[in-house]
């Protein structure tokens, strides 16, 4: 059974209802940095999961596994994107601490009813954890759900920067090409609008068009994962969006089995070696990340995307594993430091 305890975005953190239940003339500064944080957190919380999916995917040239590359490449400029405007008001990203232990909840209380856990790629995974995480206010189709959704938050976050219009400075934020996008620093609140509208609309779309991406030939990513889901791309018909379009072929991928709570039990010396050799590595890409925007050191950053470059090696080595009693593969654990 799930647990119901909500894991904090980051020590010292409240959740997300708790940090827009503040009147908006209470969003000073302090709760921008807060904010802020867990925004970090929720950016870092999505690319494990992504990345798993997309490293079981046996051929890589694939439609899906482009799709999927490309949304990891925004979900890792998002993050730079929040971890200079965190950097712009004076703080500082706390990236280690905000590595999320999975399975478990998104960071801040946000979609409390979705479990995110780490798999191989199959269709359960791409309903339950890459669409869920993703689902924009107002989807195709969506449950009822009174837990905030991660597009309210940036809105509210959105607005306290309208209404405090903090000073923003250059020093320490960082400048970076990561997948199609160019992370640069944020100087003015028309920096800010931009940066906000951008995590907004690749991620769930804009409330008047799914297809809306920010000028580039891709659905947004709730609805380029509904495509690898329902295997057709989405079309506009008479009554609204549908995905009913050209066949998206389901790639096959390596059988990485849903790891665990607590991560893979008694595992044989050589499964271990290599949980352990990634979870090493993991480790100091959190750290040198934080490092790089602790120094305002983009070599640093450069440093960090070899580092995460270099896990899959490790990851897809235990995707090519037996788990004993033929349940699937091993798959990484993606274990935080300290868990």
């Amino acid at each position: 059974p799930r647990q119901k305890r909500q894991l904090p975005a980051a020590p010292g953190c409240r959740s997300v209802a708790r940090l827009l239940a503040v009147p908006e003339s209470g969003r000073g500064v302090d709760w921008l940095r807060e904010a802020l944080q867990v925004a970090v957190a929720l950016e870092l919380a999505t690319i494990p999961p992504y990345l798993c999916g997309w490293w079981s995917v046996g051929d890589r040239t694939s439609h899906v596994a482009r799709l999927i590359r490309r949304i990891i490449g925004d979900e890792m400029y998002h993050m730079g994107v929040v971890c200079n405007l965190l950097v712009a008001v004076g703080g500082r990203p706390r990236i280690t601490d905000a590595a999320l232990a999975y399975p478990g909840p998104l960071p801040g209380g946000v979609r409390e009813e979705v479990n995110v856990y780490l798999s191989g790629l199959n269709r359960p995974f791409v309903r339950d954890v890459m669409m869920a995480v993703e689902a924009p206010e107002v989807p195709l189709a969506r449950g009822a759900n009174n837990s905030p959704g991660i597009g309210h938050f940036y809105d509210g976050l959105l607005r306290a920067f309208r209404a405090t219009a903090p000073p923003l400075s250059a020093g320490g934020q960082l400048s970076q090409r990561i997948g199609s996008d160019v992370l640069e620093p944020v100087t003015d609140l028309d920096g800010v609008e931009r940066a906000v509208e951008i995590i907004k609309e690749q991620g769930e779309g804009t409330a008047s068009s799914p297809e809306d991406a920010f000028g580039d030939d891709y659905p947004a990513h709730y609805y380029a994962f509904g495509e690898i889901y329902h295997g057709r791309q989405l079309r506009r018909e008479d009554d609204g969006w549908r995905f009913t379009g050209a066949p998206v072929p389901f790639p096959d991928a390596r059988p990485m089995a849903r790891v665990p709570a607590g991560g893979w039990p008694g595992p044989s010396q050589r499964v271990g070696d290599l949980l352990d050799r990634f979870d090493t590595a993991y480790a100091k890409v959190l750290g040198t990340l934080e490092a790089a925007w602790a120094h305002g050191d983009a070599r640093t950053l450069g440093s960090a995307v070899r580092t995460m470059r270099a896990l899959e090696g490790p990851a897809v080595e235990l995707m090519e594993t037996g788990i004993p009693g033929g349940r699937g593969t091993y798959g990484p654990q993606f274990r935080p430091p300290g868990a």
